[in-house]
């Protein structure tokens, strides 16, 4: 018996009966041979955080964009705070933790420079549309081929949106993200001055606790309370409809119409110049994106690949070189 047989036997004897199980998985879109050390879960996880995608994240912004500061969350960050959320709740209700931490690593890899601000320029130009979750499957299965397993790769897509994933580990996916970003970017905004702990309405901070950690404590017990009671994943109700209101309040107070959103304009309008550049240029796309072309995709997909994989420096860089005529000194005579 192989070390990876001896965990799946392990997870067979310790897990939930509504976990899933590795041995159980439904596959890849390309069948391997299975690693003797690790489960197809882990094998997942690790091809992840290997992925130059998943390096990119640490340079895209989370909602703040451009702070000055070095404590602000980026994408990478508000990645790993999911990871911790959700393996919490998936070892407290015995469910995979592999499965969850896989698919929490990677729910973000498609998002595109300067956060939502650089999602909604993308969707406005592009005659597909665009949106992360989607962009995310398409970076693992397409730009750089993981070849992950089906689960991981469901509760990618469906980490937002309508659908709920097939696993509870993806379901899990879904509030862990809530929890994170509701709550970090409040810390992020009471840092940036944008808004002070008190402005917060007194009903939901008696409901959800009145500091951080206490918000995250309270949301991530209500959603173990819960599943530990109806074996499926959902949160208790009043906490849920706290939990909305909280953004609801980051939507109107600090996500729309705040001086944290005043370079928002400026990053839609730069990618979405950056757009038209490349589909009217695009022998300077690089080379990688030929390949693309050449099986068949479209060109105005290749592009929005190009400029959702870019960093939020890199795509500034890239703008000034196109657009911002160079310094020069010149010699008088």
């Amino acid at each position: 018996m192989t070390i990876r047989e001896r965990q799946e036997q392990r997870e067979r004897a310790t897990f939930a009966p509504w976990a899933t199980f590795a041995d159980a998985s439904a596959g890849r879109p390309r069948p391997m041979t299975p690693c003797p050390y690790r489960t197809c879960f882990q094998r997942d996880r690790d091809r992840i955080i290997h992925s130059k995608a998943f390096r990119r994240l640490g340079n895209k912004t989370q909602v703040f964009i451009s702070p000055e500061g070095d404590h602000y969350r980026a994408r990478l960050t508000h990645t790993l705070e999911v990871a911790q959320i959700a393996r919490t709740i998936a070892r407290a209700l015995r469910l995979n933790e592999d499965l969850t931490e896989a698919i929490a690593l990677g729910h973000d890899l498609g998002h595109t420079p300067f956060g939502h601000a650089g999602e909604r320029a993308l969707n406005e130009v592009c005659p597909f549309g665009f949106r992360h979750n989607e962009q995310s499957l398409r970076m693992v299965d397409v730009l750089e081929q993981l070849d992950l397993t089906h689960e991981v790769r469901d509760g990618i897509l469906c980490h937002t949106g309508p659908k709920k994933a097939d696993t509870p580990e993806g379901r899990i996916i879904h509030y862990a993200d809530r929890i994170a970003y509701i709550n970090h970017d409040i810390d992020d905004a009471v840092r940036g001055g944008l808004i002070k702990a008190s402005d917060i309405p007194q009903h939901l901070r008696d409901r959800l606790g009145d500091s951080h950690g206490k918000r995250i404590d309270t949301m991530v017990v209500a959603m173990i309370e819960y599943g530990d009671r109806h074996q499926q994943i959902g949160m208790d109700e009043q906490v849920h409809e706290a939990m909305m209101e909280l953004r609801q309040f980051m939507f109107d107070y600090v996500y729309h119409g705040t001086e944290a959103q005043r370079e928002e304009h400026r990053a839609r309008a730069m990618l979405r110049s950056l757009y038209e550049y490349f589909v009217e240029h695009p022998d300077e796309l690089p080379g990688d994106y030929f390949v693309l072309m050449a099986r068949g995709e479209p060109l105005e997909r290749v592009v929005c690949d190009y400029i959702a994989c870019m960093t939020d420096r890199y795509s500034i860089a890239v703008y000034k070189k196109l657009f911002i005529p160079k310094s020069w000194n010149r010699i008088e005579g």
